[in-house]
Formats: structure tokens, C-alpha cells, sequence
């Protein structure tokens, strides 16, 4: 049965804190098993954890956790790893010639620190400049969700809407800037409220000093209505 197969073949990581590659360090059997099968196998191991810390699983307000915590894992929080859920991008020609940057800024990002599978909440901003194509603004916000959606680095996550966009877009004039907390760093270990993380990707013509400080600017307009 592939399920033992999977199981068997599990890689750990270790305590390392460093990110791996710009891609999600996905087995290549990640999808052999259904998403039934990975909710009850990931069922089980929620029952496990919760009887070690010796919680009573028999109490009304427990005992629909594991099958909760479950759901949750596959179809929300974690449901990014599954390239069937990319968002499909349709592009447009860009028909009324708009040269200049567009910013979509203040998109909110809810994602899970791969560490100790914490999450991350902040925000991202992310701008381009049309070389011939458009794409809609939902869209935008979809791919980053996206991503998001998926144990994370963060700088990997940055790396990742990026190149995202400049494959639909056909352009390296892309730009990302995320701005988020981890409650990694906030709730345990050195339980600092206050700091925030702050990562970015430029890529094309947003390498440029002048460009760059454009966007910066862009991102830090006061645009509350």
C-alpha cells in the first residue's frame, strides 16, 4: 500500500533553521496519496500528540480535534503544496498602453513558519511593469495566497511570488516586499512582540536604484479610506 511506502520514506529535516532552495522541498510522492488518506493518516498522528501530552481525547471539547486539525492541514493552511490549486493567471494585452509601475500593496499574508509550524501573518506588497501584457488584480492576490498557503521561509516565499509573476507575465520587471510577524519569534524562545520581519525581491528593472525607491515610496502612501 503506497500509504506505508510514503510513511516509510519521510525525510526529517532536523532542527536546521535554514532555508534549502528557492523551491519547496516537496517529495516527488507527494501526491501518491489521496487527500482522504492524508487527513485520516494525519488524524492519527494529531490523536498521538494530543494522548502524549496527555490530554483526555474522550472530552466533547477535544475529541473532534484531530479530525479538525486535519482538515485544516490539507484544504486550508497547507493547501498551497498541491500544484492543482495554483491559481490559473490569465493575462490580457495591455490595449490602453499603461507604461508605468502598478503596485498592489498591503495584500495580506497568512502562512506557517516550516520550523515549528507557527504562523507567519503580515503583509506583501507587489508591483510590475507591463512589457505588453496585464494580469487582474485578484490574480495578484491569489498568487501570493498561494504560496503562502505551504510551510514557509519567508525569503523563499518572497523568491517565489516573484518568479510566479514573471512567468505569467513574460517580463523580470517584478517586485515583492513582505512585512510579517512570526509568532515563532513572538509567542516562544525570545518572545519578542514587537519585531517583524522584512523581506524583498527585485527583479529586472526594479534593480535600479531610482525604480526601487519608487516602489519603496509607493508602498509607504498612506491609501486608507
Amino acid at each position: 500500500m503506497k500509504i506505508d511506502k510514503v510513511l516509510n520514506e519521510i525525510d526529517e529535516m532536523g532542527d536546521a533553521h535554514a532555508g534549502s532552495s528557492a523551491e519547496t522541498p516537496i517529495r516527488k510522492d507527494a501526491f501518491e496519496v489521496s487527500d482522504t488518506d492524508k487527513i485520516a493518516l494525519i488524524r492519527e498522528d494529531v490523536e498521538r500528540i494530543m494522548q502524549t501530552l496527555g490530554l483526555d481525547l474522550t472530552d466533547d471539547s477535544l475529541k473532534g480535534t484531530p479530525q479538525r486539525v486535519a482538515k485544516m492541514f490539507v484544504n486550508e493552511i497547507f493547501s498551497g503544496l498541491d500544484p492543482k490549486r495554483k491559481p490559473k493567471a490569465s493575462v490580457f494585452d495591455n490595449k490602453y498602453k499603461y507604461g508605468e509601475m502598478l503596485v498592489e500593496k498591503n495584500i495580506t499574508v497568512y502562512s506557517t513558519c516550516e520550523h515549528h509550524l507557527l504562523p507567519i501573518v503580515g503583509k506583501a506588497h507587489v508591483a510590475y511593469i507591463s512589457n505588453g501584457t496585464v494580469v487582474g488584480l485578484s490574480k495578484m492576490n491569489r498568487i501570493v495566497d498561494y504560496y503562502a498557503k505551504r510551510p514557509q521561509v519567508q525569503e523563499r516565499m518572497t523568491m517565489q511570488i516573484v518568479q510566479e509573476l514573471q512567468q505569467v507575465l513574460g517580463t523580470e520587471d517584478v517586485a515583492c516586499v513582505v512585512d510579517a510577524k512570526h509568532l515563532c519569534v513572538n509567542s516562544r524562545g525570545i518572545r519578542d512582540i514587537e519585531s517583524s520581519t522584512v523581506t524583498s525581491e527585485f527583479g529586472g528593472a526594479f534593480k535600479q536604484k531610482e525604480v526601487r525607491r519608487e516602489f519603496l515610496d509607493y508602498i509607504k502612501l498612506d491609501t486608507t479610506f
